[in-house]
């Protein structure tokens, strides 16, 4: 066999290979416990759309000076866009303090 068609064959096999390959990215969306509800809403469409794409999502909750003591109502938070979406993701991670943020790792169904 030549060597230039085996090196040719060997590229066209290695793409074939990329083009099946699936590839995800982590999309972040970031709330504070006292978000309101139209806004909270808004960034619901944006976790179904980001999802919709089969992108992961990464839910944000921060926490500023005293909202710290609040963390039980970031967590109801947390809860909530993960019932929200409920339909279209699943929860991959459930919600985690890292420092002053919590957050939830959404991945599509």
């Amino acid at each position: 066999m030549d060597f230039g068609r085996f090196k040719y064959e060997e590229t066209k096999k290695r793409q074939e290979a990329k083009k099946k390959q699936s590839s995800f990215q982590m999309k972040e969306i970031k709330v504070r416990p006292k978000t309101g509800d139209h806004d909270l809403q808004t960034k619901v469409g944006h976790i179904k759309k980001f999802i919709g794409k089969k992108n992961k999502v990464k839910v944000t909750c921060m926490f500023r000076g005293r909202e710290i003591t609040l963390s039980a109502l970031g967590r109801e938070l947390l809860a909530r866009v993960a019932e929200e979406t409920a339909d279209v993701a699943t929860v991959e991670q459930m919600p985690k303090f890292e420092g002053r943020t919590m957050f939830i790792i959404l991945a599509p169904k």
